[in-house]
Parts: structure tokens; sequence; C-alpha cells
């Protein structure tokens, strides 16, 4: 009757049909583990219109933006100096793993929605929520953070008449809010959801264009900044580096690597943000006119381009000027100022503009794809979801995006921007290269389905770990890789730490910690070459991750390590939004889900089987 009654409110608060009703808690946990069947069958609403190079303008335009405009200076003067080029190498390295495992799941699920949708089939509904919920919190923070840096050049090169006036008319003090409203930041959004809204294709166009602005600039930053590199500037001494940069106290031991091998994986971390932007090609596999073949393809030149940027822009501009002399907000204006190339910086600023419109296209084209496939799949409110019959684009989702993305952007700053939009980014990659290891030793569709009657005990477990005898996966050995992916994850989650936040015990070789380092590394060792044991699923994909299980196994752990690196802050940023999710999920998405019948219908029939077996017992 309670539950009755509470469906109704609902049903007229929320305008949508309500599946609210008691439920056993063995179903509860069904619910939570069930997972998206029907999806190669289903025919999509939005228009197939993007070729393989759209993909890889989009992936470009998205990622190369505030990391070679803004983040590269913030990071050579506050965390590894001229060793900001390693810092970048590393986080290509971990977004290169991450790629391949999305050009996988490109490949097996060309659908919108991106790790959210690829989780739902492989691991479960409720993982699924949370990764889709994470993303959206990546897009709207990187869309609000981008679009902040569009204001600070903008500003910077009208001599910070915007900033002055805002800050002297409507100042703000509210701890952790920005110290002025910007109505700049908040009109750009809703100016580019309204265009995102017309069309992908339009969108798209546009992004193409700046994207070659932007790359045509780099290319000029890279080969104007050869005529005035100086290499002393990545080996000053100590002493050195405080003559030259006096505003600057902080300065590290001096040295190509100022501040160590902490400060460049703290940079690493920080250059991360950089990468991120390229698992927008795979949330666009429904508007991709072949997926199959041009997501894998687009993402894997566009980070190789990605790197080959940020490595010459950073290379340069740590040789033209002193780490330590670096301007954290608009570094490039700055160094053509210290070299006395005037000109330079406005051709550079021009190119800058260009780079952060595509990046912000780039940041808000996937977000409301992200709402659009969790809405509906019954898991976000129904509303979000609905096509517009003219543009055959998520019209609503676009607009709720860019209306909750701008008003983010008018109250916060950039730096406290930053602090959210590695860690949801970071755990998606990690479930992702989970799900890549999850699906290659599930049972495929040809594979013989021999064992359904087989009997699992203790002894048949321990003889499977190390078992190379099988050709074709069973559901004991699928099993195990299940259960095995989770503990090294957990293991993970203990390791990494012991690794970077014990640096000091372990460079005195503390005996605790090195035991501890040791012994979760031969476990985890363990767990992937068990993995590898086990027969894997004979499917035909058209891109398939190299080195399976080490490689996703490798991406894992690099990924979880960045996370440990974020500030308390952050995780604790994080636990609220995830909390809210919760709540949207146990109070509405669960209820909703498309997959509920079939939950039913499949959940009802062991009940009569196991009915059934009672009866013959």
């Amino acid at each position: 009757m309670q539950g009755n009654l509470l469906s109704n409110v609902l049903d007229e608060q929320l305008g949508n049909k309500m599946y609210f009703r008691p439920i056993t808690f063995s179903q509860l946990l069904f619910s939570l583990k069930r997972k998206k069947i029907t999806i190669s069958n289903e025919e999509s609403k939005l228009a197939r219109v993007l070729s393989t190079f759209d993909l890889t303008a989009l992936g470009i335009g998205s990622t190369l933006g505030v990391g070679v405009y803004v983040l590269a200076g913030e990071v050579s003067r506050n965390y590894a100096g001229p060793a900001v080029v390693f810092s970048f190498l590393i986080a290509a390295i971990a977004s290169a793993f991450a790629g391949l495992c999305y050009a996988e799941f490109g490949a097996r699920v060309p659908k919108a929605g991106s790790a959210y949708i690829y989780s739902y089939v492989s691991v479960g509904e409720f993982i699924a929520f949370i990764i889709g919920w994470n993303l959206i919190l990546e897009y709207v923070i990187g869309s609000a953070s981008v679009v902040k840096g569009l204001f600070v050049y903008i500003d910077r090169l009208a001599d910070n008449v915007m900033s002055k006036w805002f800050e002297e008319t409507m100042p703000i003090d509210v701890d952790n809010l920005a110290t002025y409203p910007d109505f700049f930041s908040l009109a750009m959004i809703l100016i580019f959801s309204v265009a995102l809204a017309f069309g992908a294709k339009e969108s798209s166009f546009i992004n193409t264009i700046c994207t070659s602005i932007n790359l045509i600039i780099v290319l000029f930053v890279v080969i104007s900044g050869i005529w005035k590199v100086n290499t002393d500037n990545w080996f000053l001494s100590k002493d050195e580096a405080i003559d030259q940069c006096k505003d600057n106290p902080n300065v590290g031991e001096g040295g190509f690597a100022p501040f160590g091998i902490n400060g460049i994986i703290k940079g690493a971390a920080k250059c991360f943000y950089g990468f991120i932007g390229f698992d927008c090609i795979a949330t666009a596999g429904e508007e991709a006119k072949t997926p199959q073949k041009s997501i894998p393809l687009a993402i894997v030149i566009s980070l190789f381009i990605i790197f080959l940027s940020y490595f010459g822009i950073s290379t340069v501009l740590t040789m033209m000027i002193p780490y330590c002399d670096q301007d954290e907000s608009a570094p490039f204006p700055h160094v053509y100022e210290f070299v006395g190339w005037e000109w330079a910086k406005y051709v550079v600023s021009c190119g800058a503009l260009a780079g952060l419109f595509a990046s912000l296209l780039g940041a808000m084209f996937p977000l409301p794809r992200i709402i659009y496939a969790m809405s509906t799949d019954g898991l976000l409110f129904n509303f979000l979801g609905k096509v517009h019959p003219k543009y055959q684009t998520p019209f609503m989702g676009t607009l709720a995006a860019g209306v909750l993305t701008g008003v983010l952007a008018c109250i916060l700053d950039m730096h406290q921007l930053f602090g959210m939009m590695s860690i949801g980014t970071l755990f998606a990659y990690s479930m992702v290269a989970g799900c890549i290891l999850i699906l290659r030793f599930d049972i495929g569709p040809t594979d013989k389905k021999d064992d359904d009657f087989q009997v699992i005990t203790f002894g048949s477990v321990v003889k499977q770990l190390y078992n190379r005898k099988l050709k074709y996966p069973t559901r004991l050995s699928s099993s195990i890789v299940t259960y095995e992916v989770a503990m090294y994850l957990a293991v993970c989650f203990l390791l990494a730490p012991l690794l970077s936040q014990c640096e000091d015990l372990l460079s005195e070789a503390d005996p605790l910690v090195i035991s501890g380092v040791v012994i979760l590394a031969i476990i985890a060792i363990a767990l992937v070459s068990s993995i590898a044991c086990q027969p894997r699923s004979s499917a035909k994909l058209t891109f398939s991750v190299p080195l399976v299980p080490w490689l996703p196994a490798i991406s894992m752990f690099i990924n979880i390590y960045l996370m440990t690196t974020l500030a308390q802050n952050t995780w604790i940023q994080f636990a609220i939004w995830i909390a809210i999710g919760l709540a949207i999920y146990f109070l509405y998405g669960i209820w909703n889900s498309t997959e509920t019948g079939k939950e039913t219908q499949v959940h009802d029939k062991n009940d009569n089987i196991e009915a059934t077996e009672n009866g013959h017992k």
C-alpha cells in the first residue's frame, strides 16, 4: 500500500511511469548486476553522419586545448620543471593504454554512451551507472574549465578588463567559490550548447576548422621557438634559478628535474588532464558512418598527434625561458613577451582561442550523449533523452547539460575545476580496462557451451587457475577471470597508495613498507598470470587490444596510481558526487531501467527452475 502511494506521488512529480515495488534481497542483487542485452538490434535515432576524419578532428580538438595553452606552464613551474616533457610522456602512455581499450570497446559496441554502455554490456547496470555518472562529472567539469581558460586568454589580451570589472561591480565573498561571477563563460557555454543542439555534422564542421587552426599554431610555436631556445634553461642550478626567477621562490633543487621523481609523477597526474577528451570519439559511435573501423583508427591517430604536439610544445616552452619564470594561466603570451616578440603573442593567442574553442566543442559534445544513453536506458529522467525530430540530436539533454556547465563555470574558479577533472576519468578508464579482460575471457556466441551443468567445487577452481589445456571458455573459467579482475583491482588500490604516499619510507628502505610492496606486487602478478592461462573467447573483432591481459592490467594500475596522487579534498568531493548519484539510482534508476522487464522474466525463470529442482529433491 505504501509502495503504491509513493509510486503515485512520484508519477505526479516526475511524469514518468515508475516501477517502485517491493522486491526481495535476491532480486535487488540481480537488478544491480543485470546487463544490457539488446544492443546490435536496436535502431538508432541519431543521424550517422561522422566520418573517420570527423572523429579524428573531434578527438584532437577536444584534447588539444587547455593542455597546450594553459597546463604546460603550470606543470613546469610548480611540479616538474623541464622534466614536464616526461610528465606528458607518462600521461600519454597511460592514455594510450586506455585508448586501446576504448578502441576495442568502440568496435564491439558502436553505441552512444562510451564507457557507460561498454560496462553495461559486460559488467552490469550498477557499475555502468557509476561510470556514467562519473563521465557526466568529467565532461561538465571539463567543459567548465575549458571555457574558463578561454575567458582567461581573452581577458589577458584585453589587459584584464573583464575580470577587473566583474570583481569591482559584483564581488563574491564565499569560501570555495570564485571571487566574481563569470557571466562571459556562462554566455559562451549557452551559445555552444545551442550550436551543438542544432546538429552533429554542423558542429563537427566548426570543430574541424578550429582544430586545423590550432594545429597550424602548434607548428608555428615549435618552429618559431627553435630560434629562441636555450638548452641551458634545462640545466639551471638552484642558485641560478633563484637569481633568474626572483618572483618565484619555489625553484626546487634546480636542474632538469628540480622537484625530483615525485614532481614528475605529480606533474603526470596533472598532465593527464591534458589527454582527457579522446574518449569523446567513442561517445559518437552511434553517429559514426562505420563505427567498427573509424572509432579505433580515429583514437589511435588522434592520440599520436596529440602526444607529438604536447611534447614539442613543452620542449620549446621550457627551453625558451626558465621553468620557474613560466606563467601559470597564459604561458605563451608571457614567453613571447619575455623574448621580445610582441607580435608573436597575438598570433599564438589566436591559435589558443581556436584551440580552446575546439576543445570546448569536444568537451561539450559527449556530455549530452552520455545523458541521452542513460536516460533512454531509464537510469536518468526520461525527458533528457528526447531526440529532436528535425535536428536528430539529444536536444533537451544538450541544453540541460549546457545550463549546468554554465552555472559551474560562472561561480567556480578554473583551478578549483581542475581538481575534480581527473578522478572520474581515471576511474572510468580503469573500469574499461577491466571490462576488456572480462569480455576477452567470457563465453562467446561461437564458443562451445558444454559445461552448463558443471559442478563448481574448490578443487575444480584450484585446478583451473593455471590450466592452459581448455580451448574454449567455460562457466568456471569466465567466473575465475571475473573474480580475479575484481581482486586485482583491490590489490591495485592497496599497492598504489604505498608507492605514492610512502615515498620517503621507500627511499629509506623501510622493511615494513618494502615487504608490503613486494607481497602485493607478487599477488598482482600471480593474478594476471592466472588470467593469462584461461581460455579466450573466439569472437572475431575488427580491432583488439594487444598483449591481453598484461596491457589492460598495466593500464588499470597506472590509472589507479595516478588517482592516489590526487588531493584528499578531491576524493571528498568525489565521494559527495557519488552519493548524489547513488540516491538517483536507488530512488529512480533501478525502478525505471529498460532492462527491468527482461530482468523480471529471467529472475522468474530462475525461480521456476529452482522450484523444480527442489521438487525433484
